[in-house]
């Protein structure tokens, strides 16, 4: 059984415009360069053709990955998300009672997830962590360095 792909709409977009990018310029980016390893004679001891042949692999892997990210692709409308527990597209201010700080995220899909936009994913321990509880409410987040508490402090979109 598969399972779903929740992203918001920009989100679908970004990776079907990745998707096309891939099958037109990247593709006829890698067939140049198999061409032009072919013209350099031996193919059997040939190191330029097996680059090229190595990066038509990982190409044609990548565009496989983006068509099951799409297939299994829900999109999610935010002005249907519940504010009153963090939930997938939840933006969470918090408090790390460790170092006293306040950080706020929003919980994302896996292949949204950008930690220089403040975006984690919910699969990730902390949105794990995260993910029902409400204002008020205290997160324990298992962590190479040991366990850190987060104090859900607000949940807004």
């Amino acid at each position: 059984m598969s399972q779903y792909n929740y992203l918001t709409q920009e989100g679908f977009d970004r990776i079907k415009g990745e998707l096309e990018e891939l099958k037109t310029t990247g593709r006829q980016d890698v067939a140049k360069a198999i061409a032009e390893a072919r013209e350099k004679g031996d193919l059997s001891e040939n190191a330029e053709y097996d680059a090229a042949k190595d990066a038509q692999g990982m190409l044609e892997l990548k565009i496989n990955e983006l068509e099951m990210a799409l297939s299994n692709a829900r999109i999610l409308d935010e002005s249907m998300i519940d504010t009153s527990k963090v939930t997938i597209l939840s933006n969470v201010k918090m408090l790390n009672k460790r170092s006293n700080k306040e950080v706020t995220y929003k919980l994302v899909s896996e292949s949204e997830a950008n930690l220089k936009e403040k975006k984690i994913s919910v699969s990730s321990p902390i949105g794990e962590g995260l993910l029902g509880l409400k204002i008020g409410e205290i997160a324990k987040v298992t962590t190479p360095g040991g366990v850190i508490e987060f104090e859900v402090l607000d949940i807004f979109l």
